[in-house]
């Protein structure tokens, strides 16, 4: 499978029979909303944090979505547990490194989640990225900051340096392996109006790589069906409030021939 045929309505298809349980340790400002963007697509979310119960969970679970958008050091240390639980069972683990970049603690945690659990698809905006591959750059708390370099090249370097899949989210996505990279120009402006759609990427590319072995066309195929959704919302829609409703709506009615017209997704 490559950009041109990316079949991405066959592994939307895959999660609709499949009905993953994706679960989840993840950003209380947003946990409704990651709820309730992989019940649209088919699939099973499940919200447990305890220490006591993650590993337990996971052993219910085909994929791990970890978000430190609301970050404790608690909350951290129930993730690395979750984790390990993940990696033994062989299920893919996502990371949003949400907010890294602001403080020390998010850098500090969020590299210590990289490097003491495998994490094999690494998801943030531009200025998260960038933070945690090394380069000196800040966070505007939750949102992007400008970053003045090549964001291919980052991808590339952290999916390289950590032996994972890298996204970077924006007005393209940018989705890199070691060897590969996928550029998704799917999505609305609206997207950026409303709190919560980046960590509702992180859950539908964790519900899809729950279906698909191959994690950067996962994520590809993620990114792309999220933002043809976007973009058929917004068509509906008079401003965030209506949009976000709408999205939901427009994922859980996506078809293949939607999909197919709409999708642009490139080979970088």
């Amino acid at each position: 499978m490559t950009a041109a045929n990316l079949d991405v309505f066959g592994l939307l298809a895959r999660v609709r029979e499949a009905k993953p349980v994706v679960h989840h340790l993840t950003n209380w400002v947003t946990i409704y909303d990651c709820a309730n963007v992989v019940k649209v697509l088919g699939a099973s979310p499940v919200m447990a944090h305890a220490p006591e119960e993650v590993a337990d969970m996971v052993q219910l679970a085909g994929a791990l979505v970890l978000n430190i958008g609301t970050l404790t050091v608690p909350l951290v240390e129930a993730m690395k547990v979750a984790g390990k639980a993940a990696n033994a069972k062989g299920i893919p683990v996502v990371l949003d490194v949400c907010g890294a970049g602001a403080t020390p603690l998010r850098d500090q945690k969020s590299l210590e989640l990289l490097d003491e659990v495998r994490i094999d698809i690494i998801k943030g905006n531009a200025s998260e990225v960038a933070r945690v591959s090394g380069e000196a750059v800040r966070t505007k708390g939750v949102d992007a900051s400008e970053v003045a370099l090549d964001l291919t090249q980052v991808a590339q370097a952290l999916a390289q340096a950590r032996r994972a899949t890298v996204v970077i989210t924006g007005e393209t996505d940018i989705v890199a392996d070691a060897g590969r990279l996928f550029l998704v120009k799917n999505g609305h402006p609206l997207m950026g109006q409303v709190v919560g759609t980046g960590c509702m990427a992180a859950s539908v590319i964790g519900t899809f790589a729950a279906v698909f072995p191959d994690f950067t066309l996962a994520a590809a195929a993620a990114l792309v069906t999220l933002g043809v959704a976007a973009e058929c919302a917004a068509a509906q829609s008079q401003g965030p409030a209506s949009f976000k409703e709408r999205l939901f709506d427009c994922l859980y009615n996506l078809d293949e021939a939607t999909l197919k017209r709409l999708q642009r997704v490139e080979a970088g």
